[in-house]
């Protein structure tokens, strides 16, 4: 019930902040597809600072969160040694919020809860619509940004080769405002011979870890999943290669971007952005993130174009409408679950 409780919980929230509309005192004329909270006086498709600056951020305590894309107790303990590091470099105490849905990490952004925050591909586009997040990093190497590809998993042993294969087949999405689990399929499954709602009708499995172990264990025939996810939960040993065949595989895509909110006091955020590229990875941390060591510059404008692309194929641009249908949409996943947890076992 709590993780009900907390979707709907935040999706009331997101309605209610809503109603607060924009800052009168800050007349604005170019805010994009942003909410009438922010301004993009400059078009770089994300929030301005306030220009008051009474309405500038400079907290004692600062909360971090990561995408909610596995459990979050798993990187609650991953991020820890940065999370430490981060409050020695900013000298500020840090703590890390395990948030359970994106809508409900976003709208913690949104109302002020959050100061900075690892939000998955899809999402991101949300967070800095929505919730005034400006990107500024993403997990890397000294060479390039960490990309992934979106990867079509089913049973090692099943019979299926080819996606077109998976008609009338249960096939597992995983959540609505998900770039390669729910998004990027419908641009890109057509071409290969299969369309979601019309071939089949997909299932939301709640996470890309939840669609990895819902095809090993016969509950879903395939899904399409972030190969990043999958690659560690195989480290891990959450689940092992000889379990799964991918039998197709998407251009690249950037991975997760780290973000900060944008009404945080500039000398806070400056020396914030400098703490994530000066820090470098503990050996476990990069053995989790597939090599990666470090946090790697990126813009919103620039690296990702291609998400933003796929969003506007779909008819889902990252806009208030859409983002209220899947606020809504997780809360009621999220009631469904709570439903089915709390009936008695058979």
């Amino acid at each position: 019930m709590i993780q009900f409780r907390f979707a709907a919980l935040a999706f009331a929230a997101f309605s209610a902040t809503m109603l607060l509309g924009a800052d009168p005192a800050q007349a604005c004329s170019n805010r994009g597809q942003l909410d009438d909270m922010y301004c993009d006086e400059n078009r770089d498709l994300v929030a301005d600072l306030p220009t008051d600056q009474r309405r500038w951020k400079n907290p004692s305590v600062l909360v971090f969160a990561y995408t909610p894309v596995e459990d979050p107790a798993v990187y609650e303990n991953i991020f820890k040694p940065f999370t430490e590091y981060l409050g020695k470099c900013t000298s500020k105490r840090v703590v890390y919020f395990p948030v359970q849905s994106n809508s409900a990490e976003i709208e913690a952004m949104r109302s002020g809860r959050l100061h900075v925050a690892g939000f998955s591909t899809g999402p991101t586009g949300f967070a800095v619509n929505m919730a005034g997040a400006i990107p500024f990093a993403a997990k890397g190497t000294a060479q390039q940004v960490r990309g992934y590809h979106l990867a079509f998993v089913v049973k090692a042993d099943s019979p299926y080769q080819k996606l077109a294969d998976l008609k009338g087949k249960k096939v597992a999405h995983t959540a609505p405002s998900s770039n390669s689990g729910n998004l990027a399929p419908r641009v890109l499954f057509p071409e290969q011979g299969l369309v979601p709602d019309t071939d089949y009708k997909p299932l939301m499995s709640g996470g890309h870890d939840k669609t990895v172990l819902g095809v090993v264990a016969g509950d879903y025939d395939g899904g399409p999943v972030a190969s990043d996810v999958l690659e560690r939960m195989i480290v891990r040993g959450t689940v092992k290669q000889e379990q799964i065949r991918v039998i197709y595989k998407s251009q690249v895509f950037p991975t997760s971007s780290f973000a900060y909110a944008h009404d945080l006091h500039p000398d806070l955020a400056k020396k914030l952005v400098q703490c994530f590229y000066d820090f470098r990875f503990t050996p476990e941390m990069t053995k989790e993130f597939n090599g990666d060591d470090r946090f790697f510059p990126i813009t919103y404008q620039k690296d990702w174009a291609a998400v933003r692309k796929v969003a506007e194929e779909t008819g889902t641009p990252f806009n208030k409408a859409a983002y209220e249908r899947e606020a809504a949409r997780e809360a009621e996943a999220a009631r469904k679950k709570a439903e089915e947890a709390a009936k008695p076992k058979q």
